[in-house]
């Protein structure tokens, strides 16, 4: 039998077709990469921060390394942190807006109007006082005062408000807004508070016999110069006043005063320790979202929260729009008949570029004479394991207490749900010896007055020391 030749030239050419087809093959990946990787890149690499507050350092507040192989590979190749709205411009500008709200007469009308502004490059700040008495053009409703606007635009839609506000300012005095945040006295109050008040400088005495009280009525306020630490009411009065005498009733005083009151805040947030944990801002904006409403998300929140730590706010740029004699505005009356400001040249171009250079030719730098805010003692309690148990059907009700313990001081070693549901009453069931202390301050915060025996059928981990039954009488 003859045995079959053997083509070696073939066997050759087999092989380079072979290898020729992965080549092709890998080329056509390569341009179909290339040509879908304009989308696919976006999906894949692009750059977006958290909106979970437990994605950030409660330390540093920076993003954490993600977990997982594509989300490493991510973070990889996109290093570059996303960046604010008015970054790239080197000038960030934020719109704030204050109103009554709810319970107060023109709960809409915003009697205060900021324009603050950041230059990131050299992280200076400069705030712009608005007189809510300014005349200016509102789109379907002509010349109108300033602070109507936010009013105008809620009574079109819920929440339009700000909108409306921040187109007028823009065009006003052709500046983009970024960003805009609206709070209502409540909200003010409520945070104030919540940080244990604000330590400001009173520069000077003074007394407004004609401070707003309920049902249109007049109240007399007074303030004693010196320094004082006043709680979210009395920082507000301070703040709103604006009949006062001794030189504080005009509205550069009234604005310098504003200025106090938001500085002094800024300091003592970032002194407070537990507001500047993420899961806390965002604990802290829950409870006020009803009071409160801005165009942020949470990352962009936490953006200007590291980045508020940098600023300079030594030395703040200040611009207040007044009548004073060397002020850009003169008193007069609209169509309507009411009393108005508006620019003594008859147009907003000498503002506006007062407005557009305010850093490169700053118009008054006010030194920050913002007293130290005294940090408010957090105690920790991080020697005691508590454990918390869910004996109702509400979904996630442990959860919730264990953040709201944790931001407390307390230390939460597990939660999980009761064996028998529902549990009736709430309790605390001691596992070990602990310090009394604990046990009242747990009893305060959760108004569980209950000390209990370890329900039959139930049972904890062996290394917990307080055991808390979350029952249907459970108020959250």
């Amino acid at each position: 039998m003859r045995p079959n030749p053997i083509n070696f030239l073939q066997r050759e050419t087999e092989q380079i077709k072979s290898r020729s087809k992965w080549v092709v093959f890998f080329i056509i990946f390569i341009l179909l990469f290339l040509t879908i990787g304009g989308c696919a890149s976006r999906l894949f690499f692009s750059i977006s921060l958290s909106e979970d507050p437990s994605a950030y350092d409660p330390i540093t507040l920076e993003p954490k390394d993600p977990e997982g192989f594509l989300n490493r590979m991510k973070h990889l190749f996109s290093k570059k942190e996303k960046e604010l709205q008015g970054e790239e411009k080197d000038r960030i500008n934020i719109l704030l807006l204050g109103q009554g709200g709810p319970g107060h007469d023109g709960p809409f009308l915003t009697d205060t109007i900021l324009l603050a502004s950041i230059e990131p490059s050299t992280q200076r700040i400069s705030m712009v006082s608005i007189p809510r008495d300014l005349n200016v053009y509102i789109p379907d409703y002509g010349k109108r005062k300033i602070n109507h606007a936010n009013a105008f635009g809620e009574a079109k839609k819920a929440d339009a408000g700000p909108i409306l506000a921040s187109h007028v300012v823009e065009e006003t005095f052709n500046q983009q807004i970024d960003y805009f945040v609206r709070i209502d006295f409540k909200a003010f109050e409520e945070l104030i508070d919540d940080v244990g008040g604000i330590t400001i400088n009173v520069e000077r005495s003074f007394i407004d016999y004609e401070y707003p009280a309920p049902n249109e009525e007049y109240q007399t306020i007074s303030f004693t110069k010196g320094i004082q630490t006043m709680n979210g009411r009395t920082a507000l009065i301070y703040a709103r006043s604006r009949h006062g005498n001794n030189g504080e009733g005009s509205d550069y005083a009234r604005s310098k005063r504003q200025q106090q009151m938001i500085l002094a805040l800024k300091e003592k947030l970032l002194s407070f320790e537990t507001l500047t944990n993420p899961l806390k801002i965002h604990n802290i904006l829950d409870s006020l979202q009803s009071h409160i409403l801005m165009n942020l998300e949470f990352s962009d929140i936490m953006m200007f929260v590291r980045m508020a730590k940098e600023l300079n706010t030594e030395e703040v740029i200040n611009l207040t729009l007044d009548d004073s004699p060397d002020g850009y505005l003169t008193q007069g009356f609209n169509a309507n008949g009411e009393w108005i400001l508006e620019p003594s040249s008859g147009s907003f171009d000498d503002i506006n570029q007062s407005i557009e250079h305010i850093f490169s030719n700053p118009p008054q730098i006010t030194e920050d004479h913002t007293p130290i805010q005294e940090k408010t003692p957090i105690v920790v309690y991080d020697h005691t394991n508590i454990e918390v148990q869910n004996g109702t059907w509400r979904a996630g009700l442990a959860a919730r207490v264990e953040k709201q313990l944790e931001d407390k001081g307390f230390l939460i070693k597990h939660i999980d749900n009761t064996a028998i549901r529902p549990q009736i009453e709430s309790s605390l069931v001691l596992l070990q010896p602990v310090d009394e202390a604990i046990i009242q301050a747990l009893k305060t915060e959760l108004s569980i007055t209950k000390i209990a025996n370890m329900p039959e059928g139930e049972s904890a981990n062996d290394d917990s020391d307080i055991l808390v039954i979350l029952g249907e009488n459970f108020n959250e």
